[in-house]
């Protein structure tokens, strides 16, 4: 978290810089944003609530200030947007990707030509937390078993569904992410998928209480081409044992792939 906080406060400060020497110029008064931050379990939110912070210190330099709103998270974020409700939101890279492209929500739209990345913020991993009395060592592993995918409309389970094998026999099941932890603990599933950015409360939580859990890799060949066929995934790893350090049974690396964190605005802000 705490290199998460430096590159966003580089990043504020060079954006920061060539805002405020345009100021006198274009701001005769304060000028309010808002940013969009996903919901209260991720790390959407309190990201945005770091990048407004450092805004709001220097508004009397920037003549901007900035107020953060909590929502349903990439895709409403690219809609607002592009309608102007919104000045800046958080996405994932591969939601981007489609948007400018006019692929998947935006396939009927067409190419949505006004969107622009402000800078990448951090990896966004496809994790996978399964309980160890599962015998769940690897995505192979979870056909007959109960898997939440995540919400059949979210990002996170189209990427699910590209990761799986499409024959693969498992008992799929879907929740809300903050719903996961104690639907496994009470045994009424036995994974869970979540994508989200490291270390994470959630996941800790899942690690830490009751019915013992873990991290299991997302990899094997499938992967490699899934990732190599799309310009918008990334192979990365959780650094499991560091950042859950205190966890007994995490492996010191989780091979897994992803997507980046951007933050969006538009080609109509200034």
């Amino acid at each position: 978290m705490k290199r998460l906080m430096t590159i966003i406060l580089a990043a504020c400060f060079i954006a920061g810089g060539h805002l405020n020497a345009n100021a006198d110029e274009i701001h005769a008064k304060e000028v309010y944003i808002i940013i969009g931050s996903g919901d209260f379990s991720g790390v959407y939110f309190p990201t945005g609530l770091a990048i407004a912070k450092m805004i709001n210190e220097r508004r009397s330099e920037y003549h901007v200030r900035a107020t953060v709103e909590s929502t349903p998270g990439s895709v409403f974020h690219l809609n607002a947007i592009l309608a102007g409700y919104m000045d800046f939101g958080m996405t994932q890279a591969d939601k981007q990707y489609h948007a400018v492209n006019g692929l998947s929500e935006w396939a009927k739209k067409g190419p949505q030509k006004e969107l622009r990345s402000v800078f990448s913020i951090y990896h966004e991993a496809l994790t996978l937390l399964a309980a160890v009395d599962a015998d769940i060592q690897t995505i192979a592993d979870l056909k007959g078993k109960r898997v939440s995918l995540g919400n059949p409309g979210s990002n996170q389970h189209r990427m699910v569904v590209e990761a799986l094998d499409p024959n693969r026999d498992i008992l799929a099941q879907t929740a809300i992410a903050n719903e996961d932890p104690e639907l496994l603990q009470d045994n009424r599933i036995d994974a869970y998928f979540f994508t989200v950015g490291h270390p994470n409360e959630l996941v800790r939580k899942t690690l830490s209480v009751g019915r013992k859990a873990r991290i299991v890799p997302i990899s094997g060949p499938a992967i490699d081409k899934l990732v190599a066929d799309n310009q918008f995934y990334t192979k990365m790893s959780i650094q499991a044992k560091r950042l859950y350090n205190d966890l007994a049974g995490p492996l010191d690396e989780v091979p897994t792939f992803g997507v980046m964190a951007t933050l969006c605005t538009s080609s109509g802000v200034p």
